[in-house]
């Protein structure tokens, strides 16, 4: 396969910004999936941050299975992965496929900070984000907030009883407190 010029990444780019499908397929026909990983912009940005910022669910569908995995846990020049994109810009089907994708490093996506100090789920709380802020929650390794806020680990022993709540609160790097309420299987954000 020919090696892509510069040009030729830049357009892919593009298209990953634009959710131009075609030619997403056509590049990889073309020059094969492995380069795509390689891509950024001058702010370090990925094909996935702009798939990821912009909403393109039936793209990112189509590459994930093409990429490197490790290009989901990548940053840009601020710290940022795609889950903090999507999450700063209300895309919930691009969140779920991040996380919940099976070769992907899954929920531990949702803890990572980006220099501001925020984590996905402190940038949807921050846009307002209710619905997408319940689903991080609702997924997220609880046992790994636990441990980082020097509270009490849970077991795998432990249970749950569904008919006690339990109050989650989770503090973001400005000291901001999310409050959210566990009832059975509803869940509820203060």
């Amino acid at each position: 396969m020919p090696a892509p010029s510069s040009e030729d990444k830049e357009e892919i780019f593009i298209s990953c910004r634009y959710g131009d499908i075609e030619d997403v397929q056509e590049y990889v026909q073309k020059f094969g999936a492995e380069t795509l990983s390689e891509i950024r912009d001058d702010n370090g940005n990925t094909i996935l941050h702009m798939i990821s910022g912009n909403g393109h669910t039936d793209l990112l569908i189509y590459l994930l299975p093409l990429i490197s995995p490790s290009l989901l846990s990548t940053t840009n020049n601020a710290s940022s992965t795609p889950l903090h994109w999507a999450a700063l810009n209300s895309h919930l089907s691009i969140a779920k496929e991040l996380v919940l994708f099976s070769s992907g490093p899954g929920v531990d996506l949702i803890d990572i900070k980006n220099l501001a100090g925020h984590s996905p789920l402190a940038e949807a709380e921050l846009a307002g984000w209710q619905e997408g802020a319940k689903w991080l929650v609702e997924v997220m390794n609880l046992e790994a907030v636990a441990e980082e806020n020097g509270t009490e680990d849970v077991g795998e022993a432990d249970t749950i009883d569904s008919k006690h709540d339990i109050h989650v609160e989770i503090e973001d790097a400005d000291g901001q407190v999310a409050k959210m309420t566990i009832s059975g299987s509803t869940i509820g954000v203060e």
